[in-house]
């Protein structure tokens, strides 16, 4: 199924956003507030003012049922900036605090006819609270290796604090300690050797209400 928000899918804006338009995301809570911007200057990252609304429809089965449900983001690059243009929902195993992507291909074909770069993925927490867990840790991983810019959306319902989080692994800090850990499942990682955390609320995303998106379920 391939439906499309507001409209037909553009490939980037159809309007240029006014400044006033274009929110920029910050960190709501101090413990994920280091950013190694410094270190490593990223690209900007634009994503629907709509997405995780449609996210959450397109998981409200699984949500009410306590499981998870996963998606994809696909950008274009224009003028040194990513516009996430495209949610994928993959065919998908789930349980409560897990999900597991499957034909993995499918993604890839999509992402590949469009020219599209994987710039993130965006899960639930059905009834969780809003935060990576030691798995979305090294799910998040490979997405950087390929896209340092790469997102993990987390958006959680039922935490009344915060329904939803925009994070990265810190660069080297977090990135290090999941390159080198071997474990599986759920399991605490050691801290970094600098002390940073390992993962940060992310400085470079920018919510706009321009952009038009595509979305593809495949389930």
């Amino acid at each position: 199924m391939v439906t499309h928000y507001p409209s037909a899918p553009i490939s980037c804006t159809e309007v240029p956003p006014n400044a006033g338009q274009v929110s920029q995301v910050t960190a709501a809570d101090s413990r994920y507030a280091y950013s190694d911007s410094a270190i490593h200057v990223l690209k900007n990252v634009h994503i629907s003012a709509q997405l995780t609304d449609d996210f959450l429809e397109l998981a409200r089965n699984n949500t009410n049922n306590d499981l998870e449900t996963c998606g994809v983001l696909g950008a274009s690059l224009k003028e040194e900036t990513f516009y996430a243009t495209t949610l994928i929902i993959p065919k998908q195993k789930s349980t409560s605090s897990s999900c597991q992507a499957l034909r993995e291909e499918e993604i890839f074909n999509i992402q590949n006819d469009r020219s599209l770069f994987p710039v993130g993925w965006i899960h639930t927490h059905p009834s969780q609270s809003c935060f990576m867990s030691s798995i979305d840790l090294h799910t998040q991983y490979p997405y950087q290796v390929m896209v340092p810019e790469a997102i993990a959306i987390v958006v959680a319902p039922t935490d009344k604090t915060r329904n939803y989080g925009i994070f990265r692994l810190t660069d080297p800090s977090g990135m290090n300690v999941v390159k080198e850990c071997e474990e599986n499942g759920f399991h605490p990682h050691r801290d970094s050797t600098d002390g940073r955390p390992l993962y940060e609320q992310c400085s470079h995303v920018y919510i706009n209400p321009n952009l038009r998106f595509e979305i593809f379920d495949l389930r």
